[in-house]
């Protein structure tokens, strides 16, 4: 896996919307979130396109993406938002394109498809973090700061990541690169020449929002029949938020019990409550394509082994 460099003050970073678009003003106040964290964001006239419920046409967003990615001035590129459309953006990629120049991709949900073709068809190390959308935008309360720079600007293990609530669904204690990201990308790149592939042995970081408790089980049960959970060793869940039955506390029981039924039987540890990507609170940023260990214990943790950024 290549890495990317640590992004330093005053690099470059790029904004480019590989999805859905979004307003404006969550565009400036991102600007001004990625100015006070001392770097330099650019982007063009593209990221606020819009085709229906896409920023643009794929031609587009794709010539966009390239553009970012290839401009030797821009250190890092950061989605705007998720929503839908990343998919389209594939056949436009040319992975060797890519791997000639790594640099930091930060983005989560709907990008969640970027993230694995960086990994897997460029070998690249890639960052489930925030986006601009109600994420930079909001400032600390919309994204975690702490793990965003221990990821993306040290050339160094960032550490355990752990917070109270975090849960212990099957106890143990193991290592392996970490890959993820959202579950309903993941399971929808299958039968495609982009499916998602988990290395064996890895740790897979599940996230997802607003899915009833009936298609986790159909998704969860979709990557256990296609035999993607033989390479798993351990698996960590985000809290899964509003993924309860209608009038369900907020802690959504449903959602947690069936994450612990369908998975009754996986040898390995589970970890549920992880808040990145899909949280209420503040988004942690986690780096794909390096070693981390779940620690499932008294004091459960993700601890990333390996620096993500040279």
């Amino acid at each position: 896996m290549l890495k990317p460099r640590a992004l330093q003050s005053g690099d470059r970073v790029a904004i480019v919307a590989p999805a859905s678009s979004f307003p404006a003003e969550e565009l400036q106040a991102g600007v001004s979130e990625l100015r006070a964290l001392g770097f330099e964001p650019v982007y063009t006239e593209a990221v606020l396109a819009r085709d229906r419920y896409t920023a643009g046409p794929a031609d587009l967003r794709a010539a966009d993406l390239i553009q970012a990615w290839t401009d030797p001035s821009v250190r890092a590129v950061i989605a705007a938002r998720g929503g839908y459309g990343t998919v389209h953006l594939l056949p436009f990629l040319d992975p060797a394109g890519f791997r000639e120049r790594p640099k930091a991709f930060v983005g989560f949900s709907d990008t969640t498809t970027l993230l694995t073709w960086l990994r897997q068809s460029c070998g690249l190390v890639a960052f489930h973090g925030p986006m601009i959308e109600h994420r930079l935008s909001r400032g600390e309360d919309g994204y975690d700061r702490d793990t965003f720079l221990r990821c993306l600007c040290r050339a160094e293990a960032p550490g355990e990541i752990s917070h109270d609530g975090l849960e212990v669904l099957a106890a143990g204690e193991v290592s392996g690169e970490l890959v993820g990201g959202t579950l309903t990308l993941l399971t929808s790149s299958l039968g495609t020449p982009y499916a998602f592939s988990p290395p064996r042995g890895c740790v897979l970081f599940l996230d997802e929002v607003a899915e009833r408790p009936y298609k986790l089980d159909r998704m969860l049960t979709q990557m256990r029949l296609a035999g993607l959970l033989q390479n798993v060793a351990a698996l960590v869940f985000n809290e899964l938020p509003r993924c309860g039955e209608p009038g369900e506390p907020g802690e959504h029981p449903a959602a947690r019990e069936t994450v612990r039924r369908v998975l009754e039987g996986f040898p390995g540890p589970i970890l549920y409550g992880l808040r990145s990507g899909h949280t209420e609170g503040p988004t942690l940023t986690l780096p794909f394509g390096v070693r981390a260990r779940v620690v499932a214990g008294s004091r459960p943790a993700l601890v990333i082994e390996e620096g993500a950024v040279c």
